[in-house]
């Protein structure tokens, strides 16, 4: 077998570099946003402001000249580092917000309009340009008390309350974290960065030095001083599940002031709730973060709301986050309880973001919004402790490792029957070695999600994507190279041509890597599904329905090898092709489908259509055209494969 008795490596090779180089753009393009300099300074100064100009000007007129001169210098800066941030969407509307800031503090307007100037620009600021906005994960608080009377005693009391003496004179003096009134006004996310960054002007130092979760701890730690009500405030957060949805996760909890929440659930309420959830960050992190049905519904909220404002960009990001960070986590458990309301609920999210790129009428999005609550209600009670059944566990482990695996297992098989028929063993170890180290990546991966990493909904979609793609080109040319061999004459001839010539490096590695692609992408995501499905109650159940569909698989693949022995060459290249071909074209439809989902491509909706994820057949422009363009490249390539055949034919 020569380097041209299979498909070039090197061809497909290109392709490779290509799709890696798409990935990593995207994913640079997102570190380019994550890192934009200057932002998490900006943020702080204009949550400052909003905080400390009350203490400034009164009733028009300057009660603290030093207070108002900071303000003054700070919105200044503002204006400057908003200036300096690199080309954006909005970035001319981020300056008009900076400027408009300016002129009210230099005109003396009042504090609660300059404070709502100073959030809403912090806001714009970080929708333009994201920077993390919590923890990765819930701080030790057990630990902050110790912390505080290490690091903050010495300036702010060992209560936090007044100073030392020989501090008193500081102009301005150390911060009083129980006054109730400035307290209000601050996030945790703005006490954890000026721990981190210190604060100019003040005898305030940074503490970078600390971990990062020790500066999250302190932040909550200090923030939560004012506010004593903790055991009432236990009570109002289990009681009240309309509170729970204010706070959903992490993130909403460090970015909300207790001012903001006031204002949905009234003063008293919200400084008991606050003083509890500071206190115990982990409720959120473990109970109502993403990966949730509270979470879709508050991410949905708020991308009509961004859309109704004219943000057709940040309300198709906070779509985007409905569904990978929200509900993809929650697919696998879905899927084995009602797999009909998963994709469904998939649906409708999919018809949501693609209403929204297409411009429908704000009334006509938020009519989408009130269809899809009833599809989350059933899904919550689908997701219910007490809808777990040992069957539905049992069958949920049992079909996607059926599935996934079938998919691998019928290329594979033929891989290996082709190598057998060839009378080319010698290259028998490439396909093995393939699709073992296929296995082995994969356990790579289960450790890795387990004890290191977090693989995101965006990260699962993305692999899942181009690792289809990526096998679907393959596909496309070993059918076509296979259906051209599927004649007797022209396979006599093949083997005339090859025997006695030693395999070349390149065409075997080729068989390894075809083998490692296919299987490692079923691999990833049966992984993740068993991941997401796990825990200490079903694992019997679980494995059961695992080791169940590996008998299945063997037998299969014992009866596909036995008959593949007895199948004349010719009419097993046939068979071969075309499969391979089937395969093809559902891996375009399933890669297409899975960028879409990550948000890389766009999506354009087709109403009516049903959607069929075994074949990959999605109601979508985009996968049915990708699709389309794949079975028309085979059938063109196997009209030309036909058409060489009978030329060589004819003169032989």
């Amino acid at each position: 077998m020569s380097d041209r008795s299979l498909p070039s490596w090197g061809r497909n090779g290109r392709v490779l570099v290509l799709i890696v180089v798409l990935l990593l753009s995207v994913v640079a393009s997102g570190a380019a946003r994550a890192g934009a300099p200057g932002v998490a300074t900006t943020w702080r100064m204009l949550d400052y402001v909003a905080v400390d100009y009350g203490a400034a000007v009164s009733d028009g007129k300057v009660s603290n000249q030093f207070e108002y001169d900071e303000m003054m210098e700070f919105s200044g800066s503002v204006a400057e580092r908003i200036g300096s941030l690199p080309a954006s969407r909005n970035k001319s509307g981020l300056q008009e917000r900076a400027r408009e800031l300016r002129e009210a503090i230099a005109a003396k307007r009042p504090a609660g309009e300059v404070a709502q100037l100073a959030r809403s620009l912090a806001a714009a600021l970080l929708a333009e340009h994201p920077v993390p906005l919590a923890p990765s994960e819930a701080p030790d608080l057990t630990r902050a008390t110790a912390l505080f009377a290490q690091n903050c005693a010495s300036c702010h009391g060992a209560a936090g309350k007044s100073p030392p003496s020989q501090l008193m004179n500081i102009d301005p003096p150390p911060i009083d974290f129980t006054d109730k009134d400035r307290a209000r006004e601050r996030s945790a996310f703005g006490l954890y960065q000026v721990i981190t960054q210190g604060l100019e002007g003040t005898t305030m130092p940074s503490f970078a030095a600390l971990p990062d979760q020790d500066r999250w701890a302190l932040a909550l730690y200090a923030g939560g001083i004012a506010f004593p009500h903790e055991a009432e405030g236990q009570r109002l957060w289990e009681e009240n599940a309309e509170i729970r949805r204010l706070v959903p996760d992490l993130e909403a909890l460090v970015a909300l002031t207790p001012a903001a929440l006031a204002q949905q659930i009234g003063d008293d309420r919200a400084f008991a709730v606050m003083a509890y959830l500071r206190a115990n960050p982990q409720i959120v992190a473990t109970a109502e973060g993403s990966g949730s049905l509270d979470f879709v519904r508050n991410k949905l909220r708020e991308s009509l709301a961004a859309y109704e404002r004219g943000d057709r960009g940040r309300a198709n990001e906070l779509a985007l986050s409905a569904y990978l960070d929200g509900f993809e986590p929650l697919e696998a458990v879905l899927s084995t309880r009602d797999g009909n309301l998963m994709m469904q609920v998939e649906q409708a999210l999919s018809g949501f973001r693609a209403s929204i790129n297409s411009g429908v009428r704000p009334a006509d999005l938020r009519s989408e919004l009130m269809e899809m609550d009833p599809l989350l209600d059933r899904a919550e009670t689908a997701l219910s402790p007490e809808a777990a059944t040992d069957i539905s566990t049992f069958l949920g482990a049992f079909t996607i490792l059926l599935r996934e695996g079938l998919e691998a297992l019928l290329v594979v098989i033929a891989m290996i029957a082709f190598v057998r028929k060839s009378e080319r063993t010698e290259v028998m170890p490439y396909v093995h070695g393939g699709w073992i180290a296929a296995l082995l990546a994969g356990v790579v991966t289960w450790a890795a999600a387990t004890y290191f990493v977090t693989i995101s909904g965006a990260n699962r979609e993305l692999t899942e994507g181009f690792g289809a793609l990526l096998a679907a080109v393959v596909l496309v040319s070993v059918g076509i190279w296979m259906h051209g061999k599927s004649h007797a004459d022209e396979w006599r001839r093949y083997i005339q041509e090859k025997m006695g010539r030693a395999l070349s490096r390149r065409s075997a590695w080729f068989l390894f890597g075809l083998a490692f692609v296919v299987v490692y992408r079923e691999v990833f995501e049966t992984i993740l599904f068993y991941a997401a499905l796990w825990n200490p109650q079903n694992s019997g159940t679980i494995l059961a329905g695992a080791l169940s569909a590996l008998v299945v698989l063997a037998v299969l693949a014992w009866i596909m090898l036995r008959y593949s022995r007895k199948l004349p060459i010719t009419q097993f290249f046939r068979y071969s092709a075309w499969l391979i071909a089937v395969l093809a074209v559902v891996l375009a439809g399933k890669g297409i489908g899975a960028l879409q989902e990550a948000g890389v491509l766009s999506l354009t909706f087709i109403e009516g259509l049903p959607r069929f994820d075994l074949i990959g057949f999605y109601p979508a422009v985009e996968p049915i055209t990708a699709q389309a363009i794949t079975a028309a490249i085979l059938f063109f390539g196997f009209r030309s494969s036909a058409g060489q055949r009978e030329s060589a034919v004819m003169q032989a």
